[in-house]
């Protein structure tokens, strides 16, 4: 029996011909879309890079919900820009340092985070300040031109003095490298930004925020449709079903993409080759709200 493809990508219609397994590995790898907000993000951040060095840069906090797709897009934009030959020949040029902000607000960790990503050789007990000359002379080096640190809002997590400790590294770290820094965080990072005047100034923040009934909305469940290789048409964009979508992720583009990544996976188990309101029923998925409360001690009824 022919199957009609014409909801699918080029690349979902030529995943239909693997076996059961190897379609199910395929709808689970990660995949990119998109979409208008995210595209505009982008956009910003090549905007940043390009932009001539000035004693007063430039730089860009990224704030949405957890799992809403920041340090996706940050990613992309990463990937995009690797590291390459120097432009003497000598040794690597290395546009963007990407790294994650340690779990407690720690000047000496932050440092130890830009030396490790770097690879570059350096000893624990050696000063903060010490440390702090390397990663600036070795940036310098390899011509950065953008540091981005995800998971900001770590920041909080520690005693007032030590948050500042690590808000003026950031800031000493923009004005030496004369770099854009790119914040990555939740609305408390927002916040934290917010307690200092001058980083307050200097960040301008950007929203991700949550998914809801609307056309781009519909434009993104008509792009995961096309890319997960089912054979049967799902219709994800017909409003009761699209709306059970939106509510069962509570708009969250990461809880979206599980949600219909595990009920892909479940169609081809099953057969039924389609996503419809009855699989995702039967899905037991747990909002992310309600796993949160769970794991801090609630109780059902």
């Amino acid at each position: 029996m022919s199957v009609r493809t014409t909801h699918l990508s080029s690349s979902a219609v030529a995943a239909l011909s693997l076996d059961d397994a190897e379609r199910i590995e395929r709808i689970r790898s990660p995949r990119w879309i998109g979409y208008t907000r995210a595209t505009q993000i982008l956009d910003q951040l090549e905007s940043l890079l390009t932009h001539p060095k000035t004693h007063r840069m430039p730089n860009l906090l990224i704030v949405g919900d957890t799992n809403n797709g920041k340090s996706m897009i940050a990613g992309r934009f990463h990937a995009a820009h690797p590291e390459r030959d120097g432009s003497n020949g000598d040794g690597v040029t290395l546009p963007i340092l990407a790294i994650q902000a340690p779990p407690v607000p720690d000047e000496s960790r932050l440092y130890n985070a830009i030396l490790e990503k770097l690879n570059a050789p350096f000893r624990p007990q050696e000063s903060t300040d010490s440390r702090q000359l390397q990663a600036v002379r070795t940036l310098s080096q390899i011509e950065t031109r953008m540091v981005i640190i995800d998971e900001i809002h770590h920041i909080l997590a520690g005693w007032p003095h030590r948050q500042r400790q690590v808000l003026n590294t950031i800031k000493y770290l923009g004005n030496e490298l004369k770099v854009p820094i790119v914040a990555i965080g939740t609305r408390d990072a927002f916040h934290a930004l917010q307690s200092d005047d001058q980083l307050a100034n200097r960040f301008e923040p950007t929203l991700l925020p949550r998914w809801t009934m609307g056309t781009e909305y519909l434009k993104l469940l008509a792009s995961f449709e096309r890319m997960l290789p089912l054979k049967g048409i799902s219709a994800l964009v017909e409003r009761s079903l699209a709306l059970k979508i939106l509510s069962m992720s509570e708009g969250v583009i990461g809880e979206i993409s599980a949600l219909l990544v595990r009920a892909a996976v479940r169609a081809v188990e099953r057969g039924t080759e389609r996503i419809d309101a009855k699989l995702l029923d039967g899905l037991n998925w747990t909002a992310p709200s309600e796993r949160r409360w769970r794991s801090v001690g609630g109780q059902g009824d």
